[in-house]
């Protein structure tokens, strides 16, 4: 059998500044678990976030997009007016009179390609009340969402649409100009 020789690509300039980031979350994760800070705990952390990180390299993410100010200033409005709205509901739904509200498993179809945004949608979906992402098909980028208070098929679409807007939003605050134009043309046709 042959041996392949597997070449490693030098880190980017974004790699250069989430390593060093890394390790500083990872000894502040391991200060937090022993729930004191002190020079032997600082170092003992660094060593084994550093082990950690060269014994179990992540593959390299790539990112394409770039922010633009003023769609994250519009996705993060929006996203925290969504979390207050879902959580006013959800907590009526749980203290009122009744049976309680049917519940539904939807598909969405996702318009990005991008691991880091099929990431950071299903995550964002989930930290809004009343859904939850459970399943995500990174194949064909399709993610399962759980979801409260669904009575009819228009509801369902409701709740697709909604999804497909947080996307959106998310794809115009940071994604790359094919996910883009992916979308706009999807907004168009």
């Amino acid at each position: 059998m042959p041996v392949r020789r597997v070449r490693r690509r030098a880190p980017s300039a974004g790699a250069c500044i989430l390593l060093p980031a890394t390790v500083v979350f990872l000894v502040c994760i391991w200060l937090l678990l022993w729930g004191r800070v002190s020079l032997g705990l600082i170092a003992s952390g660094t060593v084994v976030a550093t082990l950690a990180m060269v014994l179990f390299p992540m593959p390299p993410l790539e990112i394409r997009g770039r922010p633009r100010p003023l769609a994250v200033v519009a996705f993060v409005a929006q996203f925290v007016f969504d979390v207050v709205v879902a959580s006013v509901h959800v907590a009526w739904l749980a203290v009122r009179p009744g049976p309680e509200p049917p519940c539904a498993v939807i598909a969405v179809d996702l318009r990005t390609r991008s691991d880091l945004l099929l990431t950071l949608v299903a995550e964002g979906l989930s930290l809004v009340p009343g859904s939850l992402v459970i399943e995500v098909d990174r194949a064909s980028m399709i993610i399962y969402l759980h979801v409260l208070d669904v009575h009819t098929a228009d509801d369902v679409e409701h709740e697709r649409r909604r999804a497909a807007e947080f996307e959106g939003r998310m794809i115009r605050a940071i994604g790359s100009p094919a996910d883009r134009l992916r979308l706009e043309r999807d907004v168009r046709g």
